[in-house]
């Protein structure tokens, strides 16, 4: 091959970000669904790591007296899968299709209480944790897979942390957003005013960050949870132009941030048709 040749491959490749393509021809992947621990609202299970997992990536669940608790979606989706191995590898496990290259797996199962193709809303019980399978006590093992590659787990925002064994308390069918305003926003935010919005279909939150004279706009949702639907957010500075966060979004609009020491603002947000706007405040 030339010179010229090799150089001219190079310079397409290097192109190929820019474009959103990877050398494949794929289109970068999509962001993971905002995955659940996958037991009841409130309940507190050990999410434990090992560098010696296989694989490596996937988590194991534990807790004294797990042996029956249910099992529930960690997002929503279709299930591709429910097998029993008997006594080896994952025993009794289900398999879970999120879309955009995203599934999970549930294995170690005692009970299985879904079938192939049906769909499932994040927080539908589909089975019960056991020890089936190659195990050495009682445990679920589960996994977030893109693309058939288990990566580090995300459980409500939250890294799993590797290697180590940490406490995760479950927000999963609990009946409102998981996400909560200063979460959105990030350390450091506080709520200094909030709006809710028509028909109870969510609130639009003013944050403030003393430390930086940041604001943060963000609109939760409280109907179609988990969901892809109309949402948005934005923030005004007094004598600058207007930041707007809109789509469809399955939780939340935003964070939108804007500094603005001493200077009025106007925020608010929509869901739906729903939709508030403030004056300009907050000028101090």
């Amino acid at each position: 091959m030339s010179r010229l040749r090799r150089l001219a491959l190079l310079a397409a490749a290097a192109a190929l970000p820019a474009l959103g393509l990877t050398l494949a021809g794929q289109a970068p992947a999509s962001a993971a669904p905002n995955f659940q621990v996958p037991f009841k609202c409130g309940v507190t299970v050990t999410a434990a790591t090992f560098d010696d997992h296989r694989p490596q990536n996937a988590v194991d669940f534990q807790k004294s007296g797990i042996t029956g608790m249910p099992v529930l979606a960690s997002a929503s989706g279709t299930v591709t899968r429910v097998e029993n191995r008997g006594s080896e590898s994952y025993g009794r496990f289900i398999e879970v299709d999120h879309g955009s290259g995203w599934k999970t797996l549930y294995a170690h199962l005692s009970t299985q209480t879904v079938s192939v193709g049906q769909s499932v809303v994040g927080g539908k019980q589909i089975g019960t944790a056991g020890a089936t399978g190659n195990v050495s006590g009682p445990h679920l093992h589960f996994e977030e897979n893109l693309n058939g590659v288990t990566q580090r787990a995300v459980l409500n925002g939250v890294s799993v942390p590797y290697y180590a064994h940490t406490n995760f308390t479950s927000k999963n069918d609990c009946g409102g957003n998981p996400y909560s305003a200063e979460e959105v926003c990030g350390d450091g935010f506080s709520v200094v005013d909030q709006q809710a919005l028509a028909n109870s279909s969510g609130t639009a939150y003013l944050l403030y960050n003393a430390s930086t004279k940041a604001n943060c706009v963000t609109t939760l949702k409280a109907t179609s949870l988990g969901t892809a639907s109309a949402v948005s957010a934005f923030l005004e500075v007094q004598g600058s132009a207007r930041v707007t966060d809109s789509g469809s979004f399955t939780y939340y609009a935003g964070p939108v941030k804007k500094t603005a020491d001493s200077t009025c603002v106007k925020w608010g947000g929509s869901v739906g048709s729903n939709t508030y706007e403030s004056g300009f405040e907050h000028c101090d």
